[in-house]
């Protein structure tokens, strides 16, 4: 397989980690708008896999940058792995080129203009699903949401109803971590672009018979006990794709997705907010244009650099609530990456390494037709149980907790 992978920061640094090992990824271009930082992933892989993956600059604000770079190295599939908001252009590069596409966070959200709180507007992934048809018509594959939530806990949902129940009432994505940064009181795991975005977007619930409605930030405070030893955490709903995936191919009575954010971090967002620095457009400082948002993260330490720093596990999950042969059941499908064990397998922290190893797992089961199709398709709409075979041998292997 010949990749165009755009971003290099610490998610694509990972993803070119864990498909290095793989034979049959034949190409894998570095492309980044830092190009230092490219050259930094590149060295970190090896001099003698310097060919394989070469460096290149991209501006992914630009689609025929990415157009250009994807025919230049004649790539099979175009992967995302930087913030959401150039999710258009590169999602509309793939299209044109006739390169299948793949990303981790879909295209973004715009709140309803008068009622945010209980009524949807443009949804995660809107613009993509209605090009669906385009895709399928030119017989082109645009896999959307494949990183570890959303990407593996939406192949658990699907396992979860295929192999343990017979009724679904609530399928629920439930995240959590134990992890501590030496040195710092406040320093992301994540892109704090990102999860800005995510986290202060009115949360997306979806409801049988009602579909999907919106409701407050950090709302329906839940403790959830998870496994491994992180043990019980608070966790509020957020807007995330689950959410807008699982009811397209699933049957569930209700959908949602609550992440364990606790009451520093939910009051330093509630702060930007209030600040106005969680805004993305661009104001003018001193005859400069800059945006609020991107001083916010320039001023953080990278996620891509904290892995020395970090201790402790982040789990990633989904909870399944509901009856198999006319009892009452509940699972926990889940993945636990450690920080130090991370770090010493790929050289990269637990969170992003956790993300990556999804889309190139997919891309394995790509290359070698055992996952097809065509058209715009979530993690749902293939086989979950091929996926999660290889979960262990690429050094991720999942648990299931379940109770009556």
């Amino acid at each position: 397989m010949r990749v165009l992978l755009v971003g290099a920061g610490g998610v694509g640094e990972a993803i070119a980690a864990i498909a290095k090992p793989r034979e049959w990824m034949e190409l894998m271009v570095l492309a980044d708008y830092n190009i230092k930082r490219a050259e930094e992933v590149q060295r970190k892989l090896g001099d003698a896999d310097a060919d394989r993956f070469p460096v290149e600059f991209i501006d992914a604000s630009k689609q025929e940058n990415i157009e250009t770079l994807a025919g230049k190295y004649n790539v099979d599939l175009i992967m995302n792995a930087v913030d959401p908001i150039f999710n258009k252009q590169i999602f509309d590069a793939a299209y044109s080129v006739g390169a299948k596409y793949m990303d981790m966070a879909m295209t973004l959200s715009e709140p309803h203009p008068t009622d945010p709180f209980h009524k949807t507007n443009v949804k995660l992934g809107d613009y993509q699903f209605d090009k669906a048809k385009d895709w399928e018509q030119r017989g082109l594959l645009a896999l959307v949401g494949f990183g570890v939530e959303p990407g593996m806990a939406d192949v658990f949902a699907r396992y979860a109803q295929d192999h343990l129940f017979d009724e679904i009432e609530e399928i629920g994505i439930r995240d959590g971590a134990n992890i501590t940064i030496d040195g710092y009181d406040f320093a992301p795991s994540f892109s704090i672009w990102t999860t800005i975005e995510e986290c202060l977007n009115p949360p997306v619930i979806y409801e049988e018979g009602k579909g999907w409605f919106t409701t407050e930030p950090f709302s329906e405070h839940e403790t959830f006990d998870f496994p491994e030893g992180i043990g019980p955490i608070d966790v509020v709903n957020v807007e995330h794709e689950e959410v807008l995936l699982v009811p397209r191919w699933l049957k569930a009575k209700r959908v949602t997705f609550k992440y364990g954010l606790g009451d520093e971090f939910i009051s330093v967002l509630k702060t930007l907010h209030k600040l106005g620095l969680d805004n993305k457009g661009k104001i003018k400082v001193k005859g400069v244009d800059v945006s609020p948002r991107d001083v916010v993260a320039a001023s953080l330490p990278d996620p891509a650099h904290l892995g020395e720093k970090m201790h402790g596990k982040t789990c990633a999950g989904t909870w399944v609530k509901g009856i198999k042969d006319g009892k009452k059941k509940e699972v926990y499908l889940y993945q636990v990456a450690d920080s130090q064990e991370c770090m010493e397998k790929w050289g990269c922290q637990a969170v992003v390494a956790q993300t990556a190893f999804t889309p190139v797992i997919a891309m394995d089961l790509i290359e070698h037709g055992v996952w097809q199709g065509a058209g715009v398709l979530g993690p749902e709409a293939f086989d979950p149980v091929l996926f999660m075979e290889k979960m262990a041998e690429y050094g991720f292997p999942y648990g299931i907790r379940e109770s009556a």
